[in-house]
């Protein structure tokens, strides 16, 4: 017999579960409403007949305080995503590594890439940005730090939007990257959306390359508030390396601009 697993087919892609196309999806969501059984109702209904899941199962409630109930339910998905038809959202950029990035910035921009990058506003997190920019990296991959043809500015945490673009222009950078992780309330979409239009109001908008990430951020998303990409969890540096050399290459900016 073959080992080799079954392949799903791109036009019909439904969720994965025990075994391929079951369509079987894990929820966990709190509901305002004292654990017990009209808690447990109002969450099958909720995942039945609002979700449009089927076969809704509870297997984890608990009181948080009073009023508030936490679930976990498994229910079956029954509808798929044409996969075909998000060919356009897909990106152009090609896969690189590290030795493969400052070699195609060698090659076809001929100058050191400058990068800046910081968790801004009130935002604390910076391991986000840090794995990206500094020399550790993260998962046995460097930062943009250690490539041979990129100069890198972290700037951490919590800083200003005004202050990040302000050392951005001395810099004269090629990119500018922002980490946003707390989203509570749209708070990133606020604080995204304000950095795009300082730029635009110092007219740099077309001089340097804007780019976001996080947990909550996707390149759609990105691409919606006024920048040029959006990294969410799973990328690795080379992946925002490729990027942003592809990108300036396309753009034209050689040594001497």
């Amino acid at each position: 017999m073959s080992s080799v697993a079954p392949r799903a087919s791109l036009d019909a892609v439904r969720p994965y579960g025990d075994h391929l196309d079951d369509g079987l999806v894990q929820l966990s969501f709190t509901l305002p409403v004292d654990h017990g059984p009209l808690a447990r109702e109002a969450a099958l209904a909720l995942v039945r007949d609002k979700m449009g899941l089927i076969k809704p199962e509870i297997v984890h409630a608990k009181a948080l305080t009073p009023g508030f109930t936490y679930f976990v339910l498994f229910a079956q998905c029954q509808d798929a995503v044409d996969c075909d038809r998000l060919a356009a959202v897909r990106t152009a950029t090609r896969a690189m590594n590290e030795e493969e990035v400052d070699a195609f910035v060698a090659e076809r921009i001929g100058r050191p890439l400058v990068v800046i990058g910081a968790s801004t506003g009130t935002d604390t997190h910076s391991v986000g940005i840090d794995s990206i920019l500094n020399l550790k990296g993260f998962d046995g991959r460097h930062g943009l730090e250690a490539y041979h043809w990129f100069r890198t500015h972290n700037l951490g945490s919590q800083v200003p939007n005004t202050a990040l673009l302000a050392r951005a222009f001395e810099l004269e950078v090629d990119a500018i990257l922002v980490s946003q992780t707390v989203t509570q309330q749209g708070l990133h979409l606020h604080n995204l959306t304000e950095l795009v239009e300082l730029v635009e109001a110092e007219g740099k908008r077309r001089d340097v390359l804007l780019v976001c990430g996080g947990p909550r951020i996707t390149d759609e998303l990105a691409k919606e508030l006024g920048y040029d990409a959006g990294f969410s969890k799973g990328t690795y540096p080379n992946d925002v390396a490729a990027f942003i050399a592809q990108e300036i290459a396309a753009r034209g900016r050689p040594a001497g601009e």
